[in-house]
């Protein structure tokens, strides 16, 4: 036996000269690996710049360096590349995306609570963009409450004051234009909490709408954040 089965850290091997080097090597590695941090598992150009101890998930279709190591870990270490292919179970923060996942064995779920022996899931996820808001009565997000899940929350914070004529802004949704909030404030910090009492399933892409009270819009720019529950569905 050469390498541990969980992480592959090399062994020492009987009679070995140098074995500070294994011995480093396996550190290096177990300091990437046990508090696993993924920059990214969407780039597939080994990126030059790598600084060491940095861990990207290596997508299908990966090039250079990095060329049929799909579904991989790629591991910068003493300026090159090793490799490790995650178990089941395994867990990860992905720096990119700002959310946790783990791996299935097969890939890398994000929110994940649960999964089936099929993959079937159940996914919380926060869905964050920030909105510029378009002069007039009301301004839509062109960011949407994707179609096929159930909101529970949004939040918002205003990052650049709201001009206009208006006294207030409402939070909320076509047909529900204060679904999410009414008599919102207007300067930098502002803020709405719109927790529903039931969550609400979307069966199509639904924009944002923010709509101006006792006044209109000029200008402004509003961080908004979907509070989300996603169902999976079991692999063939």
């Amino acid at each position: 036996m050469t390498e541990t089965v969980q992480m592959g850290l090399p062994l020492v091997q009987p009679a070995q000269a140098q074995k500070h080097v294994t011995v480093n090597e396996a550190f290096t590695r177990l300091d990437a690996l046990a508090k696993l941090v993924i920059v990214s598992r969407t780039v597939v150009l080994p990126p030059v710049a790598a600084t060491e101890g940095q861990v990207w998930a290596v997508p299908q279709g990966a090039v250079n360096d990095w060329e049929g190591q799909g579904g991989k870990l790629a591991l910068f270490q003493n300026g090159g590349w090793s490799f490790v292919s995650p178990r089941p179970g395994w867990t990860a923060w992905i720096a990119a995306e700002h959310m946790q996942a783990v791996f299935d064995g097969a890939a890398w779920r994000s929110g994940a609570v649960a999964l089936s022996p099929a993959r079937a899931g159940s996914f919380f996820r926060v869905s964050e963009f920030d909105h510029p808001i378009t002069a007039g009565s009301s301004s839509q997000t062109s960011p949407v409450v994707p179609a096929g899940t159930m909101l529970l929350a949004v939040t918002a914070r205003v990052l650049a004051p709201i001009t206009g004529t208006l006294t207030g802004w409402q939070l909320g949704n076509p047909g529900a234009l204060n679904r999410f909030g009414s008599g919102l404030g207007l300067q930098t910090g502002s803020w709405a909490r719109g927790l529903l009492s039931t969550p609400m399933s979307f069966y199509e892409n639904t924009p944002l709408v923010l709509t101006a009270t006792g006044g209109s819009f000029t200008g402004g720019e509003v961080r908004i954040a979907l509070h989300l529950f996603e169902v999976g569905l079991p692999s063939p």
